[in-house]
């Protein structure tokens, strides 16, 4: 063979032009050669990639691609985990048919959804508008409440859309047959899906060289559990895409995105915090505003049609928030459990939980503005949600999808998040057998208390990740070579330039005592001459 070649007359033409941006293995991250899970895992299709493998040039199956197919097959898992819950049976009067929830399937079979028993629960099944549509059921004291949809306007509206569509789709006789509540889990869940792979694509643009860490936002066990059990992957699309539009300069669009998901769940608008101290820190203080305002502005247009037609219903979620119990995932009911005191009051939990996660934003700001080095966005905005949620009375099980792409982005260690999430996954089978009851067979409270603290704990070590490489920015992998912050936009390679007003103590120590000097320099610059 080698002679024919030799004597072969034909010129060697590559198939196409060398790419310009020739950068390959010095510059992405191989996590089959960086990290040994991966590596492992790796072998299952031949192993790590080649030394002098030409990487970013396969035209079909590319990381972002491969990582959206995992995420469907992870998805179907998912609704395959609730699907239980809405099977038929005979249950009803006169053998008619309706959801098999007998003998506490719901918990027997770990397949509990919101969405289900909310079809009822909110009067969606008889045709209703949410926020204008009222009942009446007893409250925790046993007086008799007038009740409203307790979710935010863009929740409660898709919750509208997808109940006309399910039984529009009753009502088609040519389409197949099945109970109303399971078509509308379906709608709801198809459109949950499309949010989640939103949700991947928005943390795979923002990973940067990186791209492969938003595997774990497609496989996490996370997606498995909680996908199907509410409706905040609308939001985690909205705070996702919200990131992505920050990192591609677009603050007006990152405004808009962060509205839209303070429209469904209240965390998005947190991320705003980040976004002030750092750039505070760098003096763009105008930027920020802008995308504030626009967040504001967009939350505002899609709830002033609903506050001002019904003022009582739009406010419903609020006065429901600020009336309820510690949740039983909260670190209060945790306390409550071990410590054998009984449940706090809810004025009193309500200033507490204030209180903390105001001290815990404080410190937090702290951290951004005297950081030797400015920290990642996605850095600060994962400490801010962590202590919304540990400090809050609600940590309901399916609020953790909300840390899953901003841990993602801020720490990149592989088997440590793993970790964390099959540890936050497993939390979802005691809760389930907890409130089976005792009667029924149940688990004792602390058992399931007892695995929530573990959660806990494990969030905490997260965040001791990263203030670690806050504080020691050589040891975060993500900054590497050129590459400050991925998800930075303005941010990104901008110098430190706190205003004159901050006090020293509250600027990074090498820019202590430039506020004097500033204004030293001002004042001989305004003397005369001599």
């Amino acid at each position: 063979m080698s002679d024919v070649r030799a004597h072969d007359p034909r010129p060697v033409v590559s198939p196409a032009p060398p790419a310009e941006d020739r950068r390959s293995v010095d510059w992405r991250d191989t996590p089959g050669r960086t990290d040994p899970m991966v590596a492992r895992l790796s072998t299952v299709i031949g192993g790590p990639v080649g030394r002098h493998a030409v990487l970013g040039r396969t035209r079909f199956l590319t990381p972002l691609r491969v990582m959206l197919l995992l995420a469907v097959v992870f998805l179907a898992f998912g609704w395959f985990g609730k699907a239980a819950c809405i099977q038929q049976g005979p249950v009803g009067a006169d053998g008619a048919l309706g959801l098999d929830w007998g003998n506490n399937r719901q918990y027997v079979a770990m397949c509990y959804s919101d969405i289900v028993p909310l079809y009822g629960a909110e009067r969606l099944s008889e045709g209703a508008f949410p926020y204008r549509t009222s009942w009446e059921e007893p409250g925790a004291d046993g007086a008799m409440q007038t009740r409203y949809m307790e979710y935010p306007v863009l929740a409660g509206l898709y919750q509208y859309g997808s109940m006309r569509i399910a039984k529009a789709w009753d009502a088609t006789p040519w389409l197949p047959d099945a109970l109303q509540v399971a078509i509308y889990f379906c709608v709801v869940a198809l459109g949950l899906a499309l949010a989640w792979l939103a949700t991947v694509w928005a943390t795979a643009m923002s990973a940067g060289r990186r791209i492969w860490d938003a595997a774990l936002v497609a496989a996490s066990p996370l997606v498995v559990v909680h996908a199907f059990t509410n409706f905040d992957a609308l939001a985690t699309a909205c705070a996702a895409g919200g990131l992505l539009a920050w990192a591609r300069r677009k603050p007006l669009l990152a405004g808009v995105l962060l509205g839209l998901g303070a429209a469904v769940k209240l965390y998005p608008l947190l991320l705003l915090g980040p976004l002030l101290v750092l750039c505070l820190r760098t003096g763009r203080l105008g930027v920020f505003a802008r995308t504030a305002a626009a967040g504001a502005a967009t939350w505002l247009v899609v709830n002033l049609p609903i506050m001002l037609l019904y003022p009582r219903g739009w406010a419903e979620f609020f006065r429901l928030n600020s009336e309820r119990g510690a949740d039983p995932d909260s670190i209060y009911n945790v306390l409550r459990s071990f410590l054998g005191r009984p449940d706090w009051p809810v004025p009193t939990l309500n200033v507490v939980s204030l209180v903390l996660f105001a001290a815990a934003c404080a410190g937090i700001g702290v951290v951004a503005l005297t950081a030797p080095r400015r920290p990642r966005l996605a850095q600060l905005c994962f400490l801010v949600i962590v202590a919304f949620l540990l400090t809050n009375k609600v940590w309901s099980p399916q609020y953790s999808l909300w840390l899953v792409p901003l841990a993602v982005l801020a720490i990149p260690h592989r088997r440590v998040l793993l970790a964390w999430m099959t540890i936050d996954a497993l939390v979802w089978v005691p809760r389930m057998y907890y409130y089976l009851g005792p009667d029924q067979k149940g688990l004792p409270e602390q058992w399931f208390t007892a695995t929530v603290f573990l959660r806990d704990v494990a969030v905490v070590a997260l965040c001791a990740v990263v203030l670690r490489q806050i504080y020691r920015p050589v040891e975060d992998p993500v900054r590497y070579g050129f590459v400050d912050d991925p998800v930075g936009g303005i941010l990104d390679q901008a110098p430190d330039s706190p205003p004159r007003w901050l006090p020293d103590r509250l600027r990074p120590a090498h820019r202590r005592g430039s506020r004097e000097e500033s204004s030293e320099r001002m004042m001989s610059h305004a003397r005369p001459p001599s």
